[in-house]
């Protein structure tokens, strides 16, 4: 059935906190409650923004407070860490109406992750069609690492994030999507000047990337999860081999070391490696508009320690600020709002918070 439902949040939010950082107090005001495992979330014209559930289902928050649900897409498959997963709401949605998402897709021998496209009415958000783009090659089974993050990069293309699936040797092979970042037109189909003649793969070598960002000077960042240690930040190049698995600053769950060790000639090394995993998710890089001490930070939640991490931008970066609150449980997805607020969701609560400053 595909219909668009508006209703009033039935669930009382709680009261505005403040959080102490190192760029001054901040206030923590919930914006949306009430949802069921959140994943994603992006932005809509006119103040409005649009989550992802696990489950399948979009539920927008329009500008006058109310909230539309919209459908999810067919073929969906809800499985282990799998389901609804990234929304990615493009600079001329307001013109076209299209929103593009990703998302755990059935497949022969199991499921993949895919690129879908949604159309709506930009005026009223009611629900046109869904369309799938493209997906990885069929054939993984199991429910880990699916990645995945989209953005649209600064060439109008859209950058996809898809983790392993479970197979590590996969991220080391071209003729497979699994562990790579791609690159791909509106579309779905393979721009002419990707690296690897008519392939999808943009940079390869990712576990499982759940974090993806694009600066505001255009480059790409990446966020992704290690084994026993090892989460990385990375800055996305074409062409590039980001090690996995012969190289990683984790270590097997048994103890062993991962693949030949830390490094190895041809392989790009980790702008920043966290030891012990912080269990990274979604992230952002800010822009300076409202806290100019953290121009060029890159942002991300951390499932694990139940807060977000902030670490400084280029050559010999670290953790500068570690933002947490009785909010910040289980952060799956951070951005900037237009207004240079910064958002986040947490997932075991179901709400999405809106961080500004102190008193606004």
């Amino acid at each position: 059935m595909r219909w668009l439902m508006i209703a009033a949040l039935l669930v009382p939010f709680a009261a505005q906190a403040d959080m102490d950082t190192r760029v001054g107090r901040v206030s923590v005001t919930p914006v949306m409650s009430g949802l069921e495992d959140p994943w994603g979330f992006d932005f809509l014209p006119g103040g409005g923004v649009l989550v992802t559930q696990l489950d399948g289902s979009f539920v927008a928050r329009l500008p006058d407070g109310k909230t539309a649900s919209l459908p999810g897409p067919d073929g969906l498959a809800v499985v282990g860490q799998g389901g609804l997963l990234d929304v990615m709401v493009p600079a001329d949605f307001a013109k076209t109406g299209e929103v593009y998402y990703s998302f755990a897709k059935k497949q022969r021998g199991g499921s993949g992750t895919a690129l879908g496209r949604m159309i709506l009415t930009p005026q009223t958000l009611s629900f046109k069609s869904h369309e799938t783009l493209f997906e990885i090659a069929a054939g993984s089974s199991g429910g880990r690492h699916f990645g995945s993050r989209i953005v649209e990069g600064r060439d109008g293309h859209i950058y996809m994030s898809v983790g392993d699936r479970g197979d590590r040797s996969s991220a080391q092979d071209l003729t497979r999507e699994n562990g790579s970042i791609l690159r791909l037109t509106r579309d779905g189909t393979v721009p002419a000047d990707n690296p690897f003649n008519g392939s999808a793969i943009w940079s390869y070598g990712h576990r499982n990337p759940q974090g993806l960002t694009v600066a505001p000077d255009g480059n790409i960042f990446a966020i992704e999860h290690g084994p026993k240690g090892g989460d990385e930040i990375n800055r996305i190049r074409k062409g590039r081999n980001y090690g996995w698995p012969v190289i990683s600053y984790g270590t097997h769950y048994s103890g062993g070391t991962v693949g030949e060790g830390t490094a190895k000639a041809g392989m790009e090394q980790p702008m920043l490696y966290w030891d012990p995993s912080i269990a990274p998710s979604g992230a952002m890089v800010y822009s300076g508009k409202l806290w100019t001490k953290w121009k060029n930070h890159i942002f991300t939640g951390s499932l694990k320690f139940d807060n977000i991490q902030v670490a400084s931008p280029g050559a010999g970066s670290k953790i500068t600020d570690v933002l947490r609150s009785a909010e910040t449980q289980r952060v799956r997805d951070v951005d900037e709002a237009p207004d240079g607020s910064i958002w986040f969701l947490s997932q075991p609560e179901g709400r999405l918070y809106r961080l500004s400053p102190h008193g606004n």
